[in-house]
């Protein structure tokens, strides 16, 4: 039987367990996208988990949606990000940085741009965005021409060139959460009638030739993708979802990827239905489980590794707890998004005592 502390090899990556860090929106970069040294520190310090999969990173201008969220298409992003792949190497650890692009979950007022947000259709999602002068409802978004849509895909394929040079060891498509590449999938923000839009061969288009893209720019064992299938974040709506899901999975399996990251759908039979059709890494995350339920997944084969979020936030030295059945950091939800150091870089570790 497969254990959760057994290696595996993932792309190119030998791993020393099956536990990946899971994207994890902080922000806490500059105002121009630009990873700091204390970004580089929060990633090393979570370096012993093994496979860190960054917070999402806008891949151009037009993908940013939150305040003081990295980017991965301006020279000094660039030399941001080396920071972080640095200190992360020098742990001992592995770094995917996670293209996101929002789409429509957006707000002029957090961008240096200021233009509407863009996603595939002119449709307004419900609710709010943070802002600094507070939370403000989503404008109406801008349909991207065909013409767009294209150039978007490239701007992926650019930003995961960037994302190398930068010392990364690949990049996780974000196609989750209600975010671009998701919309396209959906059936209430995709109202489309180009090669785009209402078939689901039209809906997975975009998905798959991002993918492709990005595997053709810096070769398909440094790209995985991250999908929320049945997921409603955001404004979401999914009417056909395993009919979609199961289309989406069969044109991205040939790619030959390195990963596949699903977001756990809450159906025990769906979930394993990804395992059976997937042919090669997947990473499995169970949002709120313990972690007894995702050694579980690990260990049924239902997954090859189980991400973690808010228990390797709040725990640098998870691993080590783990093993040795130390009591858990609890986390601090109020410090989750923006500041300092504080709920950061300061949780305790065993070895500080």
């Amino acid at each position: 039987m497969t254990k959760i502390w057994d290696p595996v090899r993932i792309g190119e990556m030998n791993l020393p367990q099956r536990l990946a860090m899971a994207p994890m929106t902080r922000d806490r970069s500059t105002p121009e996208g630009v990873p700091s040294e204390l970004n580089a520190l929060y990633y090393a310090q979570r370096a012993s988990t093994g496979l860190l999969i960054t917070e999402g990173t806008q891949p151009s201008e037009d993908g940013q949606g939150y305040l003081l969220t990295p980017g991965i298409h301006s020279a000094a992003q660039v030399a941001g990000w080396r920071k972080v792949t640095d200190a992360v190497h020098a742990a001992g650890g592995k770094l995917f940085i996670q293209l996101m692009h929002v789409g429509r979950i957006s707000h002029p007022d957090n961008t240096p741009h200021h233009r509407q947000p863009v996603a595939p259709s002119a449709v307004k999602p419900a609710g709010s965005m943070f802002t600094f002068g507070g939370p403000k409802e989503h404008p109406e978004p801008r349909a991207l021409s065909t013409d767009e849509v294209a150039a978007t895909v490239k701007d992926f394929a650019s930003a995961a060139k960037l994302a190398v040079e930068a010392g990364a060891d690949g990049v996780e498509i974000h196609g989750a959460n209600g975010y671009l590449v998701q919309q396209f999938l959906s059936s209430n923000a995709n109202l489309r009638s180009d090669r785009y839009g209402g078939s689901i061969e039209n809906r997975i288009r975009f998905a798959v030739e991002v993918a492709k893209a990005t595997a053709e720019a810096i070769g398909p064992s440094r790209v995985g993708i991250r999908i929320s299938p049945g997921g409603t974040f955001n404004d979401i709506v999914e009417d056909d979802a395993r009919a979609l899901y199961a289309a989406l999975v069969a044109a991205l399996a040939p790619l030959g990827l390195a990963y596949l990251h699903v977001v756990h759908p809450r159906d025990e039979d769906w979930a394993r239905s990804f395992r059976d059709a997937w042919p090669g890494a997947l990473i499995l995350n169970r949002p709120g489980a313990l972690f007894e339920a995702r050694q579980a997944d690990v260990e049924s084969g239902l997954a090859d590794v189980a991400s973690v979020g808010q228990l390797a936030l709040a725990n640098p030295d998870l691993v080590s707890r783990l093993k040795t059945g130390a009591e858990l950091n609890k986390p601090d939800p109020a410090s989750y998004y923006g500041g300092d150091a504080k709920g950061y870089t300061d949780y305790p570790t065993l070895a500080a005592g």
